[in-house]
């Protein structure tokens, strides 16, 4: 399986709350795999959402993402070399390229449709009304093949 893996950043609550954070990951097959939290990202949760994938995903898994530094983190590397049992191999994308990440174009469609002119009062409102989007958006895989096809990935 091929993954492509995107770590953002969303917010602009109006009450000025730090905003959260998400680790996703699609496949040209139309899933996407999301965690969230109201912190930053550290190595030992990028290693933590690989391990969430070796549960949902059978056989060996491409994953494929940008020089974020928690994806070169101690963390990451002893999982792969402990844990993975060599189903997880990483390849990262060349850097400033988000046109080449097909996980951009979810993100965009996620902000521009299923969340536009929606207004949350705190991070917590706006983490459900995400978590919601993401529901909606995973009963259309053609969407994200759609983002796939877009960048030329497939």
């Amino acid at each position: 399986s091929i993954l492509l893996v995107r770590v953002s950043f969303w917010g602009n609550c109006s009450s000025n709350l730090h905003a959260g954070r998400s680790l996703s990951g699609i496949s040209p097959t139309g899933k996407i795999y999301v965690q969230i939290q109201d912190k930053s990202f550290k190595g030992v949760d990028a290693a933590s959402f690989l391990r969430h994938l070796l549960v949902r995903i059978a056989g060996k898994i491409l994953v494929i993402w940008d020089g974020c530094p928690i994806h070169r983190s101690k963390e990451v590397k002893k999982f792969l070399a402990e844990e993975s049992k060599g189903r997880v191999w990483l390849e990262q994308l060349p850097a400033y390229c988000p046109d080449l990440n097909p996980d951009e174009g979810v993100w965009n469609y996620l902000k521009r449709v299923c969340l536009k002119n929606r207004t949350y009062s705190n991070l917590k409102e706006l983490g459900k009304g995400l978590r919601r989007a993401i529901r909606t958006f995973r009963s259309h895989p053609q969407l994200i093949q759609a983002c796939f096809a877009q960048t030329g990935c497939v």
